[in-house]
């Protein structure tokens, strides 16, 4: 059976989609196609990340203190270190606290959670 949609876009709302769609397309290495002060998108390989600006903006929790994160992004990276030094170059926050050992979890300037994982744990 043929599936009736693809998946193209995730789309964040944040406090500021200009400082979204920077730190997330130095992070990714995605092209910024379109960057407003209500909205931005990146373009990836297959898929495309937005960035909707949402007047009195509020975070999600980490970890679920009030309400729920909702969701995260899992990256991969080579280099656990420097991933985690550029991550927090670009000004993402180290969360606390930690869940284990084998992966970081950070929040993007927003406040979104994102783990970065090793490259290998994914196959």
């Amino acid at each position: 059976m043929t599936a009736p949609a693809r998946f193209a876009m995730l789309s964040l709302d944040c406090a500021d989609s200009r400082a979204s769609a920077a730190f997330w397309s130095a992070m990714l290495g995605w092209e910024v196609a379109v960057v407003e002060d209500e909205y931005a998108m990146l373009t990836g390989p297959d898929h495309a990340l937005g960035f909707g600006t949402v007047p009195d903006y509020e975070p999600p929790a980490w970890p679920n203190e009030r309400g729920s994160k909702q969701f995260h992004l899992d990256l991969a990276v080579d280099d656990m270190e420097a991933a985690e030094a550029r991550a927090l170059e670009l000004g993402a926050r180290l969360a606390d606290p930690q869940p284990g050992e084998t992966w970081r979890v950070l929040l993007d300037p927003s406040g979104h959670p994102f783990c970065l994982t090793r490259a290998e744990n994914w196959g």
